[in-house]
């Protein structure tokens, strides 16, 4: 665990570390791709990221998940994408949405799954979140799909979620996206947080990631 004495030191480490996973696929490849968390916690790593010296023109920029609601809502990780990591320099990569115009987020898998497919992947970099339940993107803990997001029969790239918890219907990439990523963080803040990942059980979802090899990154503060 990187452990670090405030939100904002968290924030320049975490910029630093994923705009060099995104230049040096860049210089690899050509392009790269970000999936990126929504909720309140990464918002300074987005506005440290957005100033970094990026080729952004060559990056398409996803979400882990969101929320099936409009752009505009209060609720929409796009919404906060857009706001505070799609600005300076960073205004210059390419946003590609989990949310189309589909009606219900069963009726838009399939384009979100074909949207994420024509991405280049694996992606560079992914930056995942967790709540205290044990959930990261949206594999909750009693989610409807949750054996299909962590193991999907049928190679799809995106699963819907369903779960009193969740509140809105969900979409979100599965789990082998995630974790053919080039580089993964998890970025947790507080006390509450860091005695979930102390206390782990098997059960939550949030341990199908940490048991990655190489272990994901697993950046806190207070």
């Amino acid at each position: 665990m990187k452990i670090f004495a405030s939100s904002d030191a968290l924030a320049e480490s975490l910029a630093d570390t994923v705009a060099a996973a995104l230049q040096a696929r860049i210089s690899r490849d050509g392009a790269a791709a970000l999936a990126v968390s929504g909720g309140t916690t990464p918002l300074r790593f987005f506005t440290k990221l957005a100033t970094r010296d990026v080729n952004w023109a060559a990056v398409t920029v996803t979400l882990v998940d969101d929320r099936w609601v409009p752009a505009s809502s209060p609720r929409s990780n796009e919404g906060l994408v857009r706001q505070f990591l799609l600005q300076n320099k960073a205004a210059a990569a390419r946003f590609l949405p989990l949310v189309n115009a589909a009606a219900t987020p069963e009726d838009g898998r399939n384009a979100a799954h074909l949207a994420i497919a024509g991405l280049a992947l694996p992606l560079a970099a992914a930056v995942l979140g967790m709540g205290i339940d044990g959930h990261t993107a949206s594999f909750f803990p009693g989610g409807d799909r949750l054996s299909a997001a962590l193991a999907p029969a049928d190679g799809a790239m995106v699963e819907t979620m369903r779960t009193e918890a969740a509140v809105e219907p969900r979409i979100t990439l599965t789990l082998p996206v995630l974790l053919a990523a080039g580089y993964l963080a998890l970025h947790i803040e507080g006390e509450a947080k860091r005695r979930v990942l102390e206390t782990l059980s098997p059960l939550m979802p949030v341990a199908a990631v940490l048991v990655r090899q190489p272990a994901p990154d697993v950046f806190w503060s207070p």
